[in-house]
C-alpha cells in the first residue's frame, strides 16, 4: 500500500519570501563595526557600496540600512548564525568600539541576546531543524502590538495577502503567526505594555499572486506608493471584517517577476582571516 502523505503541509501561501528589512541608522561606521565584524555578516558587495547606506546580506535575506535618525522595531528580529560561541567571540571583542550606544548581548545558551547600537534587539540561534535547517538567516521577526489585534492582524494577512495565518496563545499572550516564505514567519505578539510611536521602519515581501492584494487595498484606500510596475507599498494592516485599523507597519510588495528576485546574495564566512586561512572556505554556499 501506498504510503500516505498529508500535502497541506507543504502548502505555502501567497509570500515566498521576506527579503529585507529597512531600518534607517546614524553611523554607517558602527553599523559596520557592528553587522560585520560582530555579527559576522556580509555586505553586499554590489548594490549599495557608497557611504550613505548598505545592504547587509543574511542567508536570502538583507537588512537594508540608510543614514538617517535610528529607527527601531518593537520586538525581535531573529537570525540563524552557524556558531554561537563564535558569535560571543566577536561581539565581546567588538564591544570596546561600541561604547556608549545601547549595544550589549547575553549567551542564553541555547541562543544569544544581542542589542544593536541603536536598541534594535536580536535573538540569534544556532541552525536547527526547527527553524528550517538553514545555517545562516532570517526566520522569523516578532512584532509586538496592542491587545486585541492578533485575531485581526491574522485574518489580513490570510484574507488580504492569502499568507498562512493562524493565531494561538503561546508564552501567556496571544500571538498571530504569519507564514511568508520558506522557513521565515512573522510573529505579532499581543502586550498589555505602551508602544512607541511608529517611526518608519519597513519590511519587504514577494507575492505570487501580486494583483489581487493590490485590488483590496485599492479598493479601501490603502495603497500609499505605487512604485513601478512590479512593486507598491502600503502602511495599514485593518481588520477585514470591519477594516478597523490595527497597526502600522510599511510594506514594500513585490511580484517575482521583480528583477531582483532571486538574486543571489553572496554570504562570508566570518571565521576566515588571513592568519588562519582555509582554503575554499571563504563563502557559505548552499546552506540557505
Amino acid at each position: 500500500m501506498a504510503q500516505r502523505f498529508e500535502r497541506s503541509q507543504e502548502d505555502s501561501g501567497n509570500s515566498v519570501q521576506l527579503e529585507h528589512l529597512n531600518l534607517r541608522q546614524p553611523d554607517q561606521r558602527l553599523a559596520t563595526i557592528f553587522y560585520m565584524m560582530g555579527m559576522g555578516f556580509t555586505r553586499d558587495p554590489y548594490l549599495m557600496v557608497g557611504v550613505d547606506n548598505m545592504w547587509v546580506n543574511i542567508g536570502r535575506s538583507q537588512i537594508h540600512l540608510p543614514t538617517g535618525s535610528a529607527q527601531r522595531i518593537s520586538g525581535t528580529i531573529g537570525v540563524v548564525v552557524p556558531d554561537l560561541a563564535a558569535l560571543c567571540s566577536r561581539l565581546q571583542a567588538v564591544a570596546p568600539r561600541l561604547d556608549g550606544t545601547q549595544f550589549r548581548f547575553t549567551d542564553r545558551s541555547d541562543f544569544v541576546e544581542v542589542t544593536c547600537p541603536w536598541g534594535n534587539r536580536f535573538r540569534a540561534h544556532a541552525p536547527s531543524p526547527e527553524l528550517g535547517g538553514i545555517g545562516i538567516g532570517m526566520p522569523y521577526v516578532e512584532f509586538l502590538v496592542p491587545v486585541g489585534t492578533a485575531a485581526g492582524i491574522a485574518r489580513f494577512y490570510a484574507e488580504v495577502i492569502g499568507a498562512k495565518a493562524r493565531c494561538e496563545v503561546t508564552r501567556g499572550s496571544e500571538v498571530a503567526i504569519v507564514l511568508v516564505g520558506r522557513a521565515q514567519q512573522l510573529f505579532f505578539r499581543e502586550t498589555p505594555e505602551k508602544l512607541p510611536e511608529y517611526d518608519g521602519h519597513h519590511l519587504q515581501l514577494y507575492l505570487v499572486d501580486f494583483s489581487g492584494p493590490h485590488r483590496y487595498l485599492q479598493e479601501h484606500g490603502l495603497i500609499t506608493e505605487e512604485s513601478d510596475q512590479y512593486q507598491y507599498r502600503f502602511k495599514s494592516i485593518v481588520d477585514p471584517t470591519d477594516r478597523r485599523p490595527l497597526m502600522t507597519l510599511e510594506h514594500e510588495i513585490r511580484s517575482i517577476t521583480h528583477p531582483l528576485y532571486g538574486r543571489p546574495l553572496v554570504n562570508r564566512n566570518p571565521a576566515q582571516s588571513n592568519r588562519q586561512y582555509a582554503r575554499s572556505q571563504d563563502a557559505f554556499v548552499g546552506t540557505y
